[in-house]
């Protein structure tokens, strides 16, 4: 490695230095920065160096081949987050001040708001799904394709199961051993009933990902008759978990802020309705996420750009907030109607567009 390398190196260190000393290891949510590209390749920092709890750590070290997983899993929930709130008020903005001066996801990621049980659920479902994947791929040794699915069918009905089945069980249990912490172990009424709310959370987005397994299967057969079916199970994409946990975050469970024997809903009229173990629960009601409020590090909504013509949330009337919007052209230029010309080149028009741009006021 040359001397350049080594400075660059010894500099990120130094960065991740900084942010465990800024966030104690028992914070959670100090592993998503591996999901960030710019934070360099977890693997070559080596576990001591990541920001993870001592229990995270540990876990690390004896299995540091599951770190690629880990931050394409923290990669994967970032950016779901991102898409499926890229039209809202709030949406999903990860910090941009510099690295360990503040949590990724900010103020939301202790809030206890809807926004709060998103985050974790999407995080969790994101790790499922990378470890998962990276078993079915044969990139680890101590798990592979769901053994279980391996035999059996229906004859009957002329299919057999084969293939290489997603081991899901394994993902889900390697996200639980990673994440989930006990909450005799915290201090504090307060910090117990959001570490139980983010533990359900946590549950819920793993939950998503085995709802949405599907079936696959291949035929076989003379001249492609279909004869024999083999058959195998597979996650979805998450995309798709996406859309399932966004579906459960805009019917999300408000809790107690008091927890007896276990979470109770706020309302006291619903008590009765049981908890689901897939439900999105959140303790505080979200903040007012169109004007900018810098103590919690909200930006508002002032200059992001809407939909004049949409009534969904990306329209200028909800995404504004009722303070209007500021209308200007955008030209655009770019190359159009291109020709191969014999031989050899290629010959364009130069074309213009006018573009009208809405942004909120």
């Amino acid at each position: 490695m040359d001397r350049a390398a080594l400075l660059g190196l010894s500099r990120l260190c130094a960065l991740w230095a900084a942010l465990l000393a800024l966030f104690p290891c028992g914070a959670q949510g100090n592993w998503m920065w591996l999901g960030i590209a710019s934070f360099g390749v977890p693997e070559k920092l080596g576990c001591a160096n990541l920001p993870l709890n001592s229990r995270q750590k540990e876990l690390c070290k004896r299995k540091p081949y599951l770190l690629p997983s880990i931050g394409e899993g923290a990669r994967l929930g970032i950016q779901e987050c991102r898409s499926q709130f890229r039209h809202e008020r709030w949406n999903c903005l990860v910090t941009a001040a510099p690295p360990g001066t503040s949590p990724l996801f900010g103020y939301e990621l202790s809030s206890g708001t809807k926004e709060t049980a998103f985050i974790y659920a999407v995080m969790a479902a994101g790790l499922v799904h990378s470890v998962t994947r990276s078993c079915s791929a044969g990139n680890m040794t101590e798990c592979s394709c769901d053994t279980s699915l391996q035999s059996g069918g229906s004859a009957s009905e002329g299919w057999h199961w084969g293939g290489c089945s997603d081991d899901v069980q394994y993902g889900m249990w390697f996200s639980r051993k990673f994440l989930d912490f006990p909450v005799r172990n915290s201090t504090g009424k307060e910090s117990k009933v959001l570490l139980a709310m983010n533990l359900h959370n946590n549950e819920a987005g793993r939950q998503a990902v085995a709802k949405l397994m599907s079936v696959d299967c291949r035929c076989h057969g003379v001249s492609g008759s279909c004869a024999v079916k083999t058959c195998w199970k597979t996650m979805s994409s998450f995309e798709k978990i996406g859309h399932l946990l966004k579906d459960k975050y805009e019917n999300s469970v408000q809790i107690s802020d008091k927890i007896k024997r276990k979470m109770r809903r706020r309302d006291k009229d619903q008590r009765k309705i049981p908890i689901r173990k897939d439900d999105l629960l959140y303790v505080n009601k979200s903040p007012n996420y169109c004007v900018e409020d810098k103590k919690l590090g909200i930006p508002g909504t002032q200059g992001r750009e809407c939909n004049r013509t949409s009534e969904g949330a990306d329209g200028c009337n909800l995404l504004c907030c009722g303070r209007g919007y500021n209308t200007h052209v955008v030209r655009h230029v770019e190359r159009c109607e291109c020709k191969f010309i014999w031989c050899c080149y290629v010959r364009c028009r130069r074309c213009e567009s006018m573009t009208d741009v809405h942004t909120c006021k």
